[in-house]
């Protein structure tokens, strides 16, 4: 072919000392180890090599690389801004976007007006005068959106917006500044009334700074897919795409995955990156970290392999580690996008994903849309079907804004599960200013972030009145008033520039972007026209000068007032729906976290502080879900069946649509009759069990448990009987019409100790649902003056403190030094909590560290980041620490029967201080006291271990 020869070096990487840290990097990607002999490797000669260094490289063959030139001056590509792609919106024939915009716009918000402007008794006068600021900020902005040329855009979004409500998914009231937006409110794209709260649609879209209009649009997470699904098959397959997000090798995680692949011990990794800050608000590089942290550089000094470890780190930081789906981003072309850009397939997703991140898909012209999924949305429209069910029906979008209730319980600070109030710090804000308005649930909202912070104890004092506003000057007290003289919103940076400088709105939105960035260069334009313009207002110089210098420091942190009032009103939505329809909230919110069981921990505390029953799963009762049970005018949350660990949503599913079909199960004999042994497995069956979802049919959850097998083989039994065409996971009729299923025998043995009963639970549940081990040692906990895991939360303080808790799971370690070290996990009847427990106190206790065993322990306790840190100085096992604490033990029984079991519990103990009285209860009602010779050895496990004896019908501590 007589083709010439050309010179060319495969580069991964920039120069000869990057090549340790880029092998490192292989391994990282690989999941393998540096120190393995089979895996993929490189020369060192894969760097990025100069003009000189390829002649010397290629020394035999000059023309080699003179043909790499030739071919490098010919690539003279230059890349051309590209105008916004977007397809074109079917707007009817004859008919243009702006058009159709226009009449869109023009009759939503007729609509808007008669549902949240007008009031009852308004004459036309009255209607057309609270109309008119309306119509005129639609029409100036219709002029702005046509002159910019977005009409299109509008029309796209309000489109799949309107589908989605169409079809019942749940979408959120707006996000980001275009809820400043007349004509998005207009469109149903918000919910939000811009002029009722004072937004700006400069701050969405600048006449005076052309740029992309932006919405972002929250989904019911469950449902967001089918919106994208919607988008795809109205403007086809091939012109839709989400958009690739890289994964960066951040400071704590890159010397992770270095140290992994230098074999380092876990727990040595461990402890150093614990040393660097984790701040994701204000993230510290590894060498910020280095320079800001002198142990580390202790470590690099005594440890070559630290040393080690921190130089390749250094040289990874900030490069990409893996490519992802933007859980948002989605750009539609007006033409298949494999011929505007790369397309890249993510294993996990069958939708096709960019090649271009964020950024670079924008420059490529392509317009993005935010598709968010916000499971708080999922929460609500669960609650709102959950009301329904009880014959009341909910609008979200109609609900007023002042109901005394919703912020009665804002002000008491009782916010576990309400959107962007649930924080311990929050909490205590809203209990310190008793927000009575929905103006002060956007600046919370806004000032609860670092810096605006600092703001909080004076917005409180002036709404007290304790402190005097200062509204820096009376020409700024109209948009200050709201705030009580602070600047908390850029919005009012934007106003103040309006009102003192004569800014137009547009010229606001620069000045407040420059006041952002310091430019200052920028500022020095900016402050002279500030000045200027206010002198001409009659405003002094000096004084003017003197407020653009205070203005400039509010809007270094100042925060978009659309995005905080939509934050505020998905917020106050969740609290009017807590407040007023609390069972039916929690029943929603503990669905919507049915698998963390961390989180359902602390729904069940505020269960039980609110007084509402958390009834135990039932497989006659229970649904798939977390329901609601009502009877005589109470309500109680029924466990969900799918919350159960491992028994999987489907199956339970199955289980619940045989129920209906044909009844409740009798006993455990038609539940295994009815049973698909193919699809609900053993593992299923004893977590159902051990949670108690069989208690309705067998409350002897011991003799369930041992008899499993025989009860799995009356499954497959009466499963190859039935005929192929009842193949579901239950099949056949139960309830009282059924015929009649042979009993299955079980062995007569006694049900598990209360205690043992609450470790099985445990396990199937993930904490302790009917009761706690905890709950036993009450009163003697009280004596111990024992601080509770939320008591120490909330009090937020560093020292010393004895708690108590039932050890739930424990992992251990070696450092670098070779000493044991753990993690050790507790539960106590507010929450579960891990501590660090070193060597000494480890080698200590280990003898009695076995889960399922309660404590008594003596803490100290740190706060990083307003959240604790336990590390255990020591504990002594609640049996022994409560042992002997009651001064006798008297047992009433009903006849002899009781007795050997009652003797066995005793003498497990073993010889105590307590003496033991026995009163058999005769026919006639008589008693007898018995007193047993010896004295035993009395804890509170012994008398629940008492009480549950067969027999047994009362005890009484002495």
């Amino acid at each position: 072919l007589d083709l010439p020869l050309v010179a060319t070096n495969e580069c991964f990487y920039p120069t000869p000392d990057m090549f340790e840290a880029h092998d490192a990097l292989i391994c990282i990607a690989e999941s393998a180890y540096v120190s393995e002999a089979e895996r993929r490797r490189l020369t060192p000669e894969h760097w990025f090599k100069g003009a000189a260094d390829m002649r010397r490289v290629f020394e035999d063959l000059p023309e080699a690389v003179d043909n790499t030139l030739v071919i490098a001056k010919r690539c003279a590509f230059m890349v051309e801004k590209i105008a916004p792609i977007l397809p074109p919106f079917d707007c009817g024939e004859g008919r243009t976007e702006e058009d159709e915009l226009r009449a869109q716009a023009v009759a939503g918000l007729e609509k808007r007006l008669v549902t949240h402007v007008f009031s009852d008794g308004m004459d036309d006068a009255a209607r057309d005068a609270a109309a008119a600021p309306y119509r005129e900020r639609l029409d100036y902005e219709l002029g702005v959106i046509n002159e910019m040329g977005f009409p299109g855009y509008f029309l796209i979004v309000a489109d799949f917006i309107g589908w989605a409500k169409d079809k019942g998914i749940p979408v959120g009231p707006g996000r980001g500044s275009g809820a400043g937006s007349v004509v998005a409110w207009s469109l149903l794209i918000t919910d939000l009334d811009p002029l009722r709260f004072g937004l700006l649609f400069e701050r969405f879209l600048n006449p005076e700074r052309v740029s992309m209009p932006d919405f972002d649009i929250d989904f019911c997470q469950d449902r967001r897919d089918e919106v994208i699904r919607y988008v795809q098959k109205k403007y086809g397959d091939d012109h839709v795409a989400q958009i690739i997000t890289f994964g960066k090798l951040q400071a704590r995680a890159v010397l992770r995955d270095v140290g992994r692949v230098l074999q380092m011990p876990y727990g040595y990794i461990d402890k150093i990156c614990k040393l660097v800050p984790n701040n994701p608000a204000n993230p510290v590089t590894l060498g910020e970290a280095v320079e800001g942290e002198p142990q580390i550089r202790q470590m690099m000094k005594e440890d070559p392999q630290v040393q080690h470890l921190v130089d390749l780190a250094m040289k990874l930081e900030g490069l990409f580690r893996h490519a992802s789906t933007h859980a948002a981003g989605v750009v539609i072309g007006d033409r298949p996008l494999q011929e505007l850009i790369p397309l890249y397939r993510d294993p996990r997703s069958d939708l096709p994903v960019t090649g271009f991140n964020m950024k670079f898909v924008e420059s490529a012209g392509l317009v993005k849309f935010d598709f968010l999924g916000l499971k708080t949305l999922t929460v609500l429209a669960t609650a709102v079907d959950l009301c329904r069910e009880k014959g009341v029906e909910i609008d979200l979008s109609t609900i007023p804004l002042d109901d005394t209730a919703t912020f009665e319980m804002i002000g008491r600070g009782e916010t576990t599960g309400v959107f962007q109030l649930e924080s311990q710090g929050m909490r205590d804000v809203l209990r310190q200013m008793k927000a009575d308005t929905f103006e002060d649930i956007i600046a919370v909202v806004a000032l609860y972030r670092p810096g605006p912070m600092d703001n909080i104890p004076s917005y409180i004092a002036r709404k007290k009145g304790e402190e005097t506003p200062d509204y820096l000057h009376p020409i700024l007290e109209p948009i200050l008033t709201e705030t009580f003289g602070i600047m908390i919103y850029q919005e009012q940076v934007m106003q103040a520039a309006q009102l003192l400088s004569g800014y137009t709105l547009g010229g606001a939105d620069l000045l407040r972007r420059a006041m952002g960035k310091k430019i200052k260069e920028e500022m020095d334009q900016q402050r002279q026209l500030f000045v200027d313009g206010a002198v001409q207002r009659e405003v002094d110089g000096r004084k003017a000068s003197d407020i653009f210098d205070q203005v400039a420091k509010f809007a270094g942190y100042g925060f978009n007032k659309s995005h905080a009032a939509a934050y505020a009103l998905v917020a106050y939505q969740t609290a009017y729906l807590k407040a007023n329809h609390p069972v039916e909230f929690l029943a929603a919110s503990m669905t919507l976290d049915q698998h963390n069981t961390d989180k359902l921990n602390i729904f069940k505390q505020e269960l039980d502080r609110m007084g509402v029953d958390l009834l135990s799963p039932d497989v006659n009762k229970s649904q798939v879900k977390f329901s609601v049970e009502r009877e005589n005018g109470t309500s109680a949350i029924r466990y969900a069946l799918a919350a159960i660990k491992n028994v999987g949503e489907g199956a339970m599913a199955s289980l619940v649509e045989a129920r209906k079909d044909g009844g409740p199960f009798n006993d455990v004999a038609d539940f295994a009759h009815r049973l698909d042994p193919k699809v609900i497995n053993k593992r299923q069956m004893e977590n159902l069990i051990r949670a108690g979802a069989l208690d309705s049919l067998n409350p002897n959850r011991r003799q369930l448990f041992t008899g499993l097998e025989r009860i799995l083989k009356e499954a497959v039994s009466a499963h190859q009987d039935r005929t192929s065409d009842q193949m579901g996971l239950f099949g056949g009729g139960g309830g009282s019409d059924a015929p009649e299923v042979p009993d299955i025998r079980l062995d007569n043995i006694a049900d598990w100790t209360p205690m043992d009963r609450l470790k099985e639970e445990f396990d199937a549940v993930g904490f302790y649902l009917s009761s706690h081990p905890l709950a036993t040692y009450e009163s003697m906990l009280e004596k111990h003056k024992v601080m509770s895991y939320v008591e120490i939360l909330t009090a937020a303080r560093p020292g010393h403190r004895r708690m108590a808790g039932t050890l739930v799971a424990m992992k251990e370690r070696t450092s670098a030094k070779g000493s044991r070290y753990a993690f050790v996990s507790f539960s106590d009847t507010t929450g579960t909590f891990e501590a660090i427990m070193f060597s000494e106190v480890l080698s200590a206790a280990r003898e009695h560290l076995t889960e399922g065993n309660s404590f008594l322990i003596e803490m100290e306790v740190q706060i990083e980041a307003e959240a604790p840190r336990f590390m255990v100085q020591g504990l002594r096992p609640l049996e022994s620490a409560a042992l002997n604490a009651v001064g006798s033990v008297t047992v009433v029984i009903g006849g002899a029967s009781p007795l050997a079991p009652l003797r066995e519990v005793l003498e497990s103990q073993g010889r105590g201080q307590v003496p033991v009285y026995v009163v058999p209860r005769l026919e006639d009602n008589r008693e007898v006291v018995l007193s047993l010779n010896d004295r035993y050895a009395v804890s509170p496990a012994v008398i629940q271990a008492i009480k549950s004896v067969q027999g047994v019908l009362e005890v009484v501590e002495g």
